[in-house]
């Protein structure tokens, strides 16, 4: 009989990033794929969540400059393992759905995967966001070609290569900037549907208008970059 050779389980960490998410943090760290490293990022929460966190054996990674982009990348940085996931921390996204994600990057087929979120209940996903993030998915194709439907926060891909894409933007936009570099920068970028569930507390971003009105004002801003090597130039000069 042949042997069969099993191949060594994928090195991950997934990014956490949380303010005030106590209530949630259990349910989420319960679904972090067995074996994989779970880093919440505290962004100045008030409500115990860094303690909770621990107790429940996560790293705690302490961001004290406020915005989304500068959790994740604080998690980023912190992060050791060949392959780094994000995720919201508010179980409006179930961290076990991430398993394929990196299956598909450690295989080749692309270098970055996102989630499609998909409302499982009316009111999950507020008409005003999801208007505004359909809106960028349209400007996003039109300054790179690539096709997605989608912005959201659940994602993977290889740690170095993502810390090589330079990322510069440390609120709403970090997410859209990742995407905009990695598709300047030619990677192959797969979008797969994943159920969207209603959020524990309340939303920081989407539930108001004017946190949304931020983030695509952010994310406009990160459209406007120049092209890769338009910005190499024009920092040689």
């Amino acid at each position: 009989m042949k042997a069969v050779t099993l191949s060594p389980p994928p090195d991950v960490d997934v990014v956490l990033p949380c303010l005030d998410e106590a209530e949630a943090l259990p349910w989420v760290l319960a679904r972090i794929p067995a074996g994989w490293r779970a880093l919440v990022v505290d962004n100045g929460s008030t409500d115990g969540s860094a303690e909770i966190a621990r107790a429940l054996g996560a790293r705690v990674v302490p961001e004290s400059r406020r915005g989304f982009g500068a959790a994740c990348h604080a998690g980023l940085t912190a992060a050791t393992a060949e392959f780094v996931c994000f995720c919201d921390c508010d179980a409006s996204l179930d961290p076990a759905l991430l398993v394929p994600f990196v299956d598909e990057v450690r295989s080749g087929t692309a270098d970055l995967v996102l989630g499609r979120r998909r409302p499982t209940a009316r009111g999950v996903w507020p008409a005003h966001a999801r208007a505004g993030n359909q809106a960028l998915a349209r400007l996003l194709r039109r300054r790179t070609g690539v096709r997605l439907h989608d912005l959201g926060p659940l994602r993977a891909a290889r740690r170095a290569p993502l810390l090589a894409l330079g990322l510069t933007d440390r609120r709403s936009g970090y997410p859209l900037q990742m995407v905009v570099r990695a598709a300047d920068a030619g990677w192959r970028i797969a979008e797969h549907d994943v159920p969207y569930l209603p959020r524990s507390g309340a939303s920081k971003v989407t539930g108001t208008w004017r946190g949304t009105w931020q983030a695509v004002r952010d994310m406009s801003r990160v459209l406007q970059e120049a092209p890769a090597d338009d910005r190499t130039a024009e920092g040689a000069r």
